[in-house]
């Protein structure tokens, strides 16, 4: 069997997500899904079919699916027509800035759930107009600003009003509960803005007692979990803009440029104007190269 696959090739790869693409199968053939994040994906044309292991789905021009990465499935196109998808990928983890933890936390659990991880919306919802509007929408660019923001808002409405209700309230009678709180409720980019002696005049404890319970909490101390966040948003600029490494470096909040080549070659093994150029490279294999004969993948 024919098959277009999409697959991590390196630990170091890292494809821009909230992309429009798109690709084309050939009757019988197959395409899968790339197994982390989630899939948004519409049948532009063509009929076809959702294969699992023991699951098979029958879908139409115009069908709107979401997929959890964590599913080992694929479509088919039927073997009497040619079959076009135009897909999306939404990583939420990657989404800092924008996504609380607890949403953060939504989203993990919602993986696990078969009626989150595998949507199916017929052409006349309004996940499958909103997707069609984009998709064909003139002169708007695969992975412009304005794109990923419908993209993001598309993927969003997927979950209704479980993803847009807002976290139950619960009483926070010490330092630890009120510094929960504050994770739960606040997206993680929060916690480059606020220093350390106000988080601990925020949570009403002393500096040494804020360090034990944060770390308790999150399993790394203040200290690193902001480093960690600079460098996740240092890839995403790396990944998804033409900005100067030293420009990358300012914007992830570091003031040393040697500091910040430092610090992000000793957590991704290389330095960051190498990063960029490996992922880069495999991003522009990834969405031009023909996998097989099956089909072709094409950024639109």
């Amino acid at each position: 069997m024919k098959t277009i696959e999409h697959k991590i090739k390196s630990a170091h790869f890292f494809e821009p997500h909230l992309t429009l693409k798109a690709v084309s199968l050939p009757p019988g053939g197959e395409w899968t899904p790339r197994p982390h994040g989630w899939t948004m994906l519409r049948l532009e044309g063509g009929n076809g079919y959702w294969l699992e292991t023991q699951t098979s789905v029958e879908l139409e021009a115009g069908t709107t699916l979401l997929v959890a990465g964590s599913l080992e499935g694929r479509v088919r196109a039927s073997l009497l027509n040619e079959t076009t998808l135009h897909f999306f990928q939404a990583v939420p983890s990657r989404l800092t800035g924008l996504v609380s933890t607890g949403e953060q936390d939504f989203f993990r659990q919602a993986i696990a759930m078969r009626e989150y991880a595998f949507q199916l919306f017929p052409k006349d919802h309004p996940a499958a107009l909103k997707m069609r509007e984009a998709v064909r929408t003139p002169g708007n660019p695969s992975s412009g600003l304005s794109t990923r923001l419908a993209l993001l808002q598309i993927f969003a409405g997927a979950f209704g009003k479980e993803l847009a209700a807002p976290a139950p309230q619960r009483e926070a009678p010490d330092a630890k509960e009120r510094l929960r709180a504050i994770i739960q409720n606040n997206p993680p980019d929060a916690l480059l803005e606020i220093p350390f002696s106000e988080l601990a005049r925020t949570t009403g404890c002393t500096p040494r007692h804020l360090s034990r319970i944060f770390y308790e909490l999150t399993g790394i101390s203040f200290r690193d979990k902001r480093a960690e966040i600079r460098l996740g948003k240092a890839q995403e600029l790396l990944a998804n803009s033409r900005s100067k490494v030293v420009e990358v470096a300012l914007e992830s909040g570091y003031k040393s440029l040697s500091l910040f080549n430092l610090m992000f070659t000793r957590r991704f093994g290389t330095s960051p104007g190498r990063w960029r150029q490996k992922n880069l490279a495999v991003n522009i294999e990834t969405g031009s190269r023909r996998n097989g004969t099956t089909g072709r993948a094409v950024a639109i």
